[in-house]
């Protein structure tokens, strides 16, 4: 995929990558919660689609904050 055609390359997208099972299991034992209670991003989605994101795998997104410096957030990933 070419820089000019990937999304993740614009200023506003902040960094999605797909945990691996291992990661995404510690993630919901930390949280103590299943992953329907995660917020939901769909499968469709562009960013989602371009890091190859399948239903029922969990994103993790890193956004650079003003107030937090780096803010970290969880989305499982569905169906449309």
């Amino acid at each position: 995929m070419s820089v000019e055609s990937d999304i993740r390359q614009h200023v506003l997208v902040p960094k999605h990558e797909i945990l691996p099972k291992e990661k995404a299991r510690e993630v919901l034992e930390r949280y103590k919660i299943s992953p329907h209670q995660l917020p939901i991003i769909n499968s469709s989605d562009p960013v989602a689609k371009t890091v190859g994101a399948k239903p029922g795998d969990i994103l993790k997104i890193t956004r650079n904050s003003p107030t937090a410096g780096r803010a970290i957030v969880y989305r499982y990933v569905i169906e449309e």
